[in-house]
This record gives C-alpha cells, sequence and structure tokens, in this order.
C-alpha cells in the first residue's frame, strides 16, 4: 500500500535519525546497503523512500540542519536592530554547533567530513543562508550601514569576515577559541567600518591599497 505524504516523510526522518545513530555509533559515514538492512524494511520500501544514496544523504543533512535553519528564520523574523539582529544569526547557529561538538567530538568530526564529501548535496542550505544574509544586509543599509557597498560584495566581505563561526570544521581545530564575545566584537566591526565609502565617518575601510 502507498504511503500517505505525510507517513512517507515520516519514515525518511525515522531512517535519517537510525543513519545519525549508526554513524555516532560505528564512527564513520554509513553506506546505502547497511542503511537498508537496519532499517527493517524490505528492500523496495527502502527504495520507495530514497531513490539513491543522494536522497537518503538529503534526509540526513534535512535532519541536521533543521535547527540551524529554525533559528535562521526566527532570527530574521525578529525586530531587532540591524547589528544585533545580524550577531544572532550567526551566534544561534555557532552556539548549536558548538554544543554538539563538545558533546561529541568525534561524531561531529565524521559528521563534518560527510558534509565535506557530500558539499554538492548541502550547497542548496549554503545558499540559502546567504540568501537569508543578503536580506540582512539590505535591512541594514536602509538604516544606513556598509555605505557604498553592493549587496554581494558585503556579502563576501562579511561571509570571509566570519567564517570561522559559521564553518563547523573551524570548532575541530580552534574549539574553545571561538566564543561569542569574539564574534560580537568581530560584528561590532562589520558595523563600525564595513564601507565601500573611503574617508566615511567609519574611518575609511578603503584607506589601504592593494600593491600592484
Amino acid at each position: 500500500m502507498a504511503l500517505s505524504e505525510t507517513a512517507r516523510q515520516a519514515e525518511r526522518e525515522r531512517i535519517a535519525r537510525l543513519v545519525l545513530d549508526l554513524v555516532k555509533e560505528r564512527g564513520a559515514e554509513v553506506p546505502w546497503s547497511v542503511a537498508m538492512a537496519e532499517s527493517g524494511l524490505t528492500r523496495a520500501r527502502f527504495e520507495a523512500l530514497f531513490a539513491d544514496y543522494d536522497d537518503l544523504f538529503d534526509a540526513v543533512a534535512q535532519l541536521w540542519l533543521a535547527p540551524h535553519l529554525a533559528v535562521m528564520e526566527e532570527v530574521l523574523a525578529s525586530h531587532l536592530p540591524p547589528p544585533r539582529k545580524m550577531y544572532e544569526f550567526f551566534r544561534r547557529r555557532f552556539v548549536i554547533s558548538r554544543e554538539r561538538f563538545r558533546e561529541d567530538p568525534q561524531f561531529f568530526t565524521v559528521l563534518c567530513e560527510m558534509g565535506a564529501a557530500n558539499f554538492e548535496r548541502v550547497r542548496s542550505y549554503v545558499d540559502l543562508a546567504d540568501h537569508y544574509l543578503c536580506e540582512l544586509i539590505a535591512e541594514a543599509q536602509a538604516e544606513g550601514f556598509f555605505a557604498g557597498l553592493e549587496i554581494d560584495e558585503a556579502l563576501s566581505l562579511i561571509n570571509q569576515m566570519i567564517s570561522n563561526y559559521t564553518l563547523p570544521d573551524a570548532l575541530i581545530y580552534l574549539g574553545d577559541k571561538l566564543t561569542e564575545h569574539k564574534l560580537a566584537r568581530i560584528v561590532d566591526t562589520m558595523f563600525i567600518g564595513l564601507s565601500g565609502e573611503a574617508g566615511s565617518e567609519a574611518g575609511g575601510m578603503n584607506t589601504l591599497k592593494v600593491a600592484s
């Protein structure tokens, strides 16, 4: 009997949770065949849920990243001042990743390796985060911040400045050197000085010239 869409999504989520548990237990990425064998489903039923390994990985990524998506959307819908809103946009995701890392560094590392090996499967989540960040930049520009910068340019600069707090792998190498206090200072610095206008009141971030 065919599953309803609600039942199908619930079963996909159940299998995704199972895969995460298996990864944690075994300390390694779980092959398609193992996931199917451990699922308790027939091959036909399993294949009806997941077209291939990529589809299974998508379900796992969706489950793992759901808390990050939720906090981004929560911050986006808030009415905080632009600097605080930008800070919370990064801080809340960072806190989720930091707590997961502290809870089980080995499991966290394996999942980072899985994400890197399957980056094309998680690219849509990166693109969505960039889309949301562009909305925050536009809101900040409406209040006079990031003057003289195109949104795409501001996006690139901010991503490079903040990357240690958005790339989960950074926790593996930097650990407790990454703090919410430091993140706040970085965001403050962005809003004080990130501008495309030389000689601006912010201090003119274009005063350094690249040597040719």
